[in-house]
């Protein structure tokens, strides 16, 4: 099964990923752990796995019979890119915001 390219967005945009990230944001899980919390079938929880992990959001590591599933940093960097560009972007216009009303306020006062 093809595992589909996405990206970082439309991965944490399915409910069921995202309580999957925060489950394993308490512990290592392994992949019938997850399944445990979830009122779905074992192949709908490995595919939702496979796209997480395919994501660089987990890591999965074999331990015995066992796939531990692992939060990974490199799905939530690209997150965390995409939101300090308009973390910067607001702070330079309400900078500049901030200067005009400044501007604003000196010029009333000199009247």
């Amino acid at each position: 099964m093809a595992v589909p390219t996405l990206d970082a967005f439309q991965v944490i945009g399915d409910p069921s990923r995202r309580k999957m990230i925060m489950l394993l944001s308490e512990d290592s899980l392994t992949i019938n752990g997850l399944a445990d919390h979830f009122d779905m079938s074992r192949p709908a929880v490995s595919k939702h796995v496979k796209i997480l992990e395919a994501s660089g959001f987990i890591s999965i590591q074999d331990m015995g019979r066992e796939r531990y599933c692992t939060l990974k940093k490199d799905g939530f960097e690209e997150l965390q890119n995409w939101l300090n560009y308009f973390d910067e972007f607001w702070t330079s216009k309400l900078k500049k915001l901030d200067t005009l009303l400044n501007k604003n306020q000196q010029s009333e006062h000199k009247c």
